[in-house]
């Protein structure tokens, strides 16, 4: 049977499109949870693009209410309020194991704090798996409800990001919610508000 676009079928993903304080942003469900939070693109229409691309039996949908409420949570953490989004049912099928172990700590960081990528592994029960964990963090899916932007170099650095706009986004992100990174005042200067 081939697939037919127009009829996505009921296990075919969904997207929804919304705008944040950083830009529109895309989240992408499925029938056991969020498949992906996306990060702003140039633009809506590459937003789009890039949803399709990454599944590309996603058809764009109303969002059922617990993808609602997911929407509802990413837009009040990123208007300055003190969620950690840990009841945001998150689909890892797709996930190997190393990256979901990451994944589950990186959640328990609360809005405001952060992490570095060796602390992270120190958690993980080797201190040498920092680089593994940036990786990990580099190919997050689920961005801002895994907050990978929480995770930081040695000594408090920003270290990168892979999102559109890469550091300066992660930096940005930390701004809103009032993280202060390694007694280095001077990185937020001259962000946007």
């Amino acid at each position: 049977m081939v697939d037919d676009p127009s009829h996505p079928g009921d296990d075919a993903p969904g997207f929804a499109c919304f705008d944040t304080p950083v830009g529109p942003c895309a989240i992408v469900w499925g029938l056991r949870g969020v498949l992906a939070v996306l990060l702003p693109e140039a633009g809506p229409a590459a937003l789009r693009a890039r949803a399709r691309r990454e599944f590309p039996r996603a058809h764009e949908a109303a969002p059922p209410a617990d993808v609602q409420r997911a929407i509802t949570g990413i837009l009040a953490l990123l208007h300055g309020a003190r969620l950690d989004l840990q009841d945001v049912a998150l689909d890892m099928a797709r996930v190997p194991e190393f990256e979901r172990r990451v994944y589950a700590i990186a959640r328990t960081i609360p809005p405001g704090s952060t992490l570095t990528y060796g602390e992270l592994a120190k958690r993980l029960g080797d201190p040498a798996l920092a680089r593994a964990v940036g990786r990990a963090l580099g190919a997050n899916p689920f961005s801002i409800v895994v907050p990978c932007h929480r995770v930081l170099a040695a000594g408090g650095k920003a270290g990168g990001f892979s999102a559109i706009g890469g550091v300066r986004t992660k930096l940005r992100l930390l701004q809103i919610e009032g993280a202060p990174l390694g007694g280095s005042p001077g990185l937020f200067d001259n962000l946007p508000p």
